[in-house]
């Protein structure tokens, strides 16, 4: 059985043979033009292309373009920083003229209370009052706005608890008095309302 089987292995591998040489490519016809040419040795450079001096000076006028272009850019760039640097110190500037300007006639005022500080007590007391409502005044026109304390529930984050007092005066955990005024600038808290919280009194 095992001859069997070495005769037919024989047969086989001739056919793979003569199939394989069926299928190689014909010879190279002569007479095609075709020319086959040796590849080049391992490392060889290659050609060297010269640009013309009409390129290399067109290349040069290009590059001096860009570069006088950029010294340009770099030079407005500059101003500009300048500028807005001038800007901003000038806005800082007149910002608290502003301010300063609307305090004024607060400090007139102030000073026309205590030149007649010796008038009657409620003639002094209502010009203490115009006083602070001017004040109040000149401090909303800076969006400068007083924190809401007495009665309102104690919020940690506009009011600073001094004391804990039990009271049925107002609601469990609500602001029972207010000790210092708190004020914010729009949404920046510039100062915390110093206040005393209510307590629910125990049974």
């Amino acid at each position: 059985m095992s001859k069997s089987n070495g005769q037919t292995d024989v047969r086989v591998e001739e056919q793979r043979q003569k199939a394989d040489l069926e299928h190689e490519l014909p010879p190279a016809d002569p007479g095609d033009g075709f020319e086959e040419k040796a590849a080049g040795a391992a490392g060889e450079a290659p050609p060297v292309v010269r640009a013309s001096e009409e390129d290399v000076k067109k290349l040069r006028e290009e590059r001096d373009v860009l570069f006088d272009r950029l010294a340009r850019l770099q030079a407005e760039f500059d101003n500009y920083r300048k500028r807005s640097a001038r800007e901003n110190i000038d806005f800082r500037e007149y910002a608290l003229a502003d301010a300063a300007r609307s305090m004024l006639p607060v400090i007139d005022n102030l000073a026309l209370a205590l030149k007649n500080a010796s008038a009657s007590p409620d003639d002094f007391r209502k010009g203490v009052e115009l006083i602070a409502r001017q004040l109040q005044v000149a401090l909303e026109k800076m969006n400068v706005q007083r924190v809401p304390a007495k009665g309102e529930p104690f919020d940690p984050r506009v009011h600073e608890a001094i004391e804990v007092v039990e009271s049925d005066q107002v609601p469990d955990h609500h602001v029972l008095e207010e000790l210092q005024a708190g004020y914010r600038m729009k949404e920046r808290l510039l100062r915390p309302a110093m206040v005393k919280v209510a307590k629910k009194p125990e049974a």
